[in-house]
């Protein structure tokens, strides 16, 4: 009779938590967009008049949410972003200066765990996430010390499909600030950093030649809280 009795009790508990989750539990859809900071980590080994530096675009996302309980939720991202890099040569070849306008479809999956009141309350992201690059522009010149010339360039990227690596993965994670002005709404800045393991270069030549994006993103947005 006692041990009926513990699992009785066990199930109830059981049954009273899941209860509790269900009441707290929220979905929330929403927007957010703002600027990204994004550079290369490559090693330029014996092109040692090669120059790489960090460049800013944009990024824009819709996203939904479920939250679990308060302080923790899951949250899927579907965003378009710039990662921007800048690069010039010294040297007999400087002169030559291009920005790379990449832009790249991705998909955040995070868990999102929050902290604070009912109004203001912090959180972290923290997860990962898949994407391609689709589209890159240069824009800059090219100089020709034959004759001394300095080309204007501003053209799409012509994608090679021996060298350039498309898909994307790697770690999502940031941390930011919510704010609910109404029941049912709420508003937000964030921090985030994107950290890829893949190469945007496929290793074809007997030299490795890695190249890897590390993006910083900044961004405001809003939700709607069923």
């Amino acid at each position: 009779m006692r041990r009926e009795g513990i699992i009785l009790f066990l199930l109830l508990c059981v049954a009273g938590c899941w209860h509790a989750g269900e009441a707290q539990a929220q979905w929330r859809v929403g927007a957010s967009g703002g600027a990204t900071y994004n550079w290369y980590s490559i090693d330029t080994q014996y092109m040692t008049d090669y120059r790489y530096e960090g460049a800013w675009g944009w990024s824009a996302a819709v996203f939904t949410q479920y939250n679990f309980l308060p302080w923790i939720g899951l949250r899927g991202e579907i965003e378009a972003s710039e990662r921007n890099h800048r690069f010039y040569r010294t040297g007999d070849y400087a002169g030559t200066n291009y920005t790379y306008h990449n832009t790249y479809i991705q998909i955040p999956v995070m868990t999102q765990f929050s902290f604070g009141g009912s109004m203001v309350r912090g959180f972290v992201n923290a997860g990962v996430y898949a994407g391609v690059w689709a589209a890159s522009r240069e824009k800059g010149s090219v100089y020709e010390p034959m004759n001394g010339r300095i080309i204007p360039v501003n053209a799409p990227y012509d994608f090679q499909s021996e060298k350039d690596q498309r898909g994307d993965f790697g770690l999502a994670g940031g941390i930011g600030i919510e704010y609910r002005p109404a029941a049912h709404w709420s508003i937000h800045a964030e921090g985030r950093c994107y950290y890829s393991f893949i190469s945007t270069v496929k290793q074809y030549m007997r030299v490795k030649d890695y190249r890897y994006n590390t993006t910083i993103g900044m961004s405001i947005g809003f939700a709607y809280i069923f």
